[in-house]
């Protein structure tokens, strides 16, 4: 299995190490790709045309980046939120549908541009609370763990997943 995530602009040091870590709990269930795309400089203050023209040229570069056949997530603030169980069903559902590969995109800090929207299979949103983008690679790393802890039935973090079979 593998997933991919692009994720727009670099991450900081003590986020990078959170998803290093998640990274490497998921090498015994899936092999993950973490794909860092240049963000645009936008000015302090920018006006909507600088925020959209910034928006367009970082999906263009996710968009060159991906494969035809690529079943693309995006994050999104305004689309459904899925609590740890569902997404796990989510996750396991796009895998065996789509060959055993999905892939995530996180946008920038002015989010991602319409054409990327436009392109993505499905879009989640982690919370209705908004996220650095930063944060949000991590969050969305450890919940992809959560659900294979989820899927496999296995403990996590003191407290025990709910058997998938229960929920239904």
């Amino acid at each position: 299995m593998k997933i991919k995530i692009y994720s727009i602009g670099k991450i900081k040091d003590f986020y990078k190490l959170g998803c290093d870590e998640y990274v490497k709990r998921l090498k015994p269930y899936c092999n993950v790709e973490v794909i860092e795309v240049k963000d645009e400089q936008i000015p302090e203050n920018p006006h909507e045309s600088e925020i959209t023209k910034a928006k367009n040229i970082e999906g263009e570069r996710v968009l060159k980046l991906l494969k035809t056949n690529e079943y693309l997530i995006a994050l999104d603030l305004n689309k459904k939120e899925y609590d740890s169980i569902e997404f796990s069903k989510q996750i396991s559902t796009k895998l065996e549908n789509n060959g055993g590969s999905i892939s995530f995109v996180i946008g920038g800090s002015y989010g991602l541009s319409d054409a990327l929207k436009a392109r993505a299979n499905d879009s989640i949103s982690l919370s209705k609370f908004t996220f650095l983008h930063q944060m949000s690679r991590l969050i969305l790393l450890e919940q992809i763990y959560r659900s294979f802890k989820i899927l496999n039935n296995e403990t996590y973090h003191k407290w025990k997943e709910k058997n998938l079979n229960s929920s239904n």
